[in-house]
């Protein structure tokens, strides 16, 4: 067994980060890399001083969505520097939903490797500029 990839060692990453989350319907976690060094992190959980969905339950949309919590690409570029992301990668647990596909494209992500699918019909539309690369665990892809 050789060396993982860039890619695998900054996803296993980004799962670490996301045991942080506060949400317990889902766990994602986000790391922003650039020039092989991480710049930002990020994981979903709810504003400073909000109440967590794992104290209070989660306040649930009516598509059923969760919807206390800031997702977790929303984190790792709100605490970025926002000179650094310029083509940067985010590596993500969690292929992004529509509206964080749209603010890692805004903030100038050029990659996005993600670990598990989460189709979303939009995504296409919001990251035609951007390089994805969905790279599931081995067990996953067979």
């Amino acid at each position: 067994m050789g060396r993982k990839s860039w890619d695998e060692y900054f996803l296993d990453i980004a799962e670490a980060v996301g045991s942080r989350s506060t949400c317990p319907r889902l766990h994602v976690g986000c790391v922003i890399v650039k020039d092989k060094h991480i710049v930002s992190t990020g994981y979903n959980g709810s504003i400073h001083g909000h109440e967590h969905c794992e104290d209070d339950g989660c306040l649930i949309n009516d598509e059923g969505r969760c919807i206390r919590t800031l997702h977790s690409e929303l984190n790792a570029v709100l605490h970025a520097d926002r000179g650094l992301i310029q083509e940067a990668t985010a590596y993500v647990t969690h292929e992004p939903c529509e509206n964080c596909a749209k603010t890692l494209a805004q903030s100038g992500i050029a990659k996005v490797v993600y670990r598990h699918a989460y189709p979303n019909k939009y995504n296409e539309q919001f990251l035609k500029n951007v390089e994805v690369v969905h790279l599931p665990f081995k067990s996953e892809a067979q």
